[in-house]
């Protein structure tokens, strides 16, 4: 259970900005909140929604959440051992390209709460920090500056030996769970369980390899016909792939071959489709191809498949633009299926940036769910959430957002400097 992000240095976030989702003190509803004993007040926010003017940051946080997945899950297997640490410092200010960027998350595993965190520069990780707090007071696992380690009496493993298999710029903990280190391969996986996704508009051949894969979830057909899209079922089918297509195939693995790569060849001249059935005037049943389908639709297809998986496993879910193609009702009821306890008895969690104030005026969010992002004179991202604000529960928070009370708005109108012919 996601308790805490922070990042500093990475693309438009210079400074350390945080994310909270433990609950605030605030007398707002408490239903949809999540049980955590390892929270300070006992419970998360299942969702937050992060609003802000274009360009102001919302992507780059989320690709904060993401790069720091990938670190943990890819350094030690993917990294060229004699190349860097992939990351991206602040542009805007020479003085960040030399300092390192910084990523620390808490989180919760079986009631117990661990804080994690590391810094990298171009070349390497310079340190690495693991917290446990199985009670009231932390306890160190282990403490990393460069090439130097010291490990906490409760870190059972072996730990010097897989440190010194750690390289310059890989993660200790990614290092450790390929080595089958039983404490640390749990935050491995928390880290795996995490799923997010920064692009908004999800290409059709995208929608096709994904939900041709496996059998769809019959809850996103029930979902879509909830909200009136006119779709009841679907079938798997399969097309014959265009002539170019599988000259352009034939062409490409003798090209691999030719340079000593091994591919296993394409094993049929047809690709898996989906199609989707609407009911007919006389009652029959009509299957559509996807590409006759509403980016909405096509698109909800896979944003619904994401959160039912994550609502199953109880994991969190990052979603970028979650209201992309989506009308606003749409993106309530994705919203509305982390928030309620009923379709969300595993304690999963959303966190998506949108442009959809209507989501404001919704009883699912508290304020403490509210987040906006705005840059500064100097270009760097602040992150904030609307509980720092002074408000009333019973504002209508998409008027004052709106109006610029809560920033995180433009508020030049760029026609005004056109003129008129």
């Amino acid at each position: 259970m996601l308790l805490r992000f922070e990042v500093s240095n990475h693309l438009s976030i210079r400074d350390p900005q945080e994310l909270l989702f433990t609950a605030s003190s605030l007398k707002d509803p408490q239903e949809g909140l999540i049980d955590c004993p390892a929270a300070p007040r006992g419970g998360v926010v299942p969702a937050v929604v992060i609003y802000g003017a274009n360009a102001s940051g919302k992507s780059n946080l989320v690709s904060a959440i993401l790069t720091m997945r990938r670190l943990v899950l890819r350094s030690q297997t993917d990294g060229d051992p004699a190349g860097g640490v992939t990351r991206h410092a602040f542009r805007l200010d020479s003085a960040y390209s030399g300092r390192p960027s910084r990523f620390e998350v808490d989180f919760a595993i079986d009631g117990e709460r661990y804080h994690y965190g590391f810094e990298a520069n171009d070349m390497e990780f310079v340190s690495e920090w693991l917290y446990v707090f199985p009670t009231s007071h932390r306890r160190t696992l282990f403490v990393r500056k460069g090439d130097e380690f010291r490990f906490g009496r409760g870190l059972k493993g072996q730990n010097s030996v897989i440190a010194g298999l750690t390289r310059p710029n890989s993660l200790f903990v990614s290092a450790a769970a390929q080595n089958r280190h039983e404490e640390l391969s749990k935050v491995y996986r928390y880290f795996s369980s995490l799923h997010g996704h920064l692009n908004a508009v999800v290409p059709d051949a995208s929608v096709t390899a994904r939900l041709a894969e496996g059998e769809l979830d019959p809850r996103v057909i029930d979902f879509l016909g909830q909200i009136d899209t006119g779709i009841c079922d679907y079938r798997r089918a399969e097309i014959e792939l265009p002539e170019e297509i599988r000259v352009i195939q034939r062409e490409f693995s003798e090209l691999l071959r030719k340079r000593n790569v091994s591919i296993e060849p394409a094993s049929s001249d047809k690709q898996a489709t989906v199609e989707l059935a609407h009911r007919s005037r006389d009652g029959e049943l009509v299957y559509l191809d996807l590409d006759l389908e509403s980016d909405g639709t096509r698109r909800l297809l896979v944003v619904l498949s994401w959160a039912y998986r994550a609502l199953d496993e109880g994991v969190p879910l990052v979603i970028d633009e979650l209201d992309a193609s989506l009308h606003t009702h749409a993106s309530a009821a994705v919203v509305k299926l982390f928030c309620s306890r009923e379709t969300n008895p595993r304690g999963a969690q959303l966190i998506a940036t949108t442009h959809d104030t209507n989501l404001m005026t919704s009883s699912l969010l508290r304020r403490d769910q509210l987040w906006f992002t705005e840059k500064d004179g100097e270009g760097a991202t602040l992150l904030y959430p609307l509980t720092d604000i002074r408000t009333r529960r019973m504002d209508d928070f998409e008027k004052g957002y709106l109006q610029g009370r809560y920033g995180a708005v433009p508020f030049d109108d760029p026609t005004s400097a056109l003129g008129t012919p």
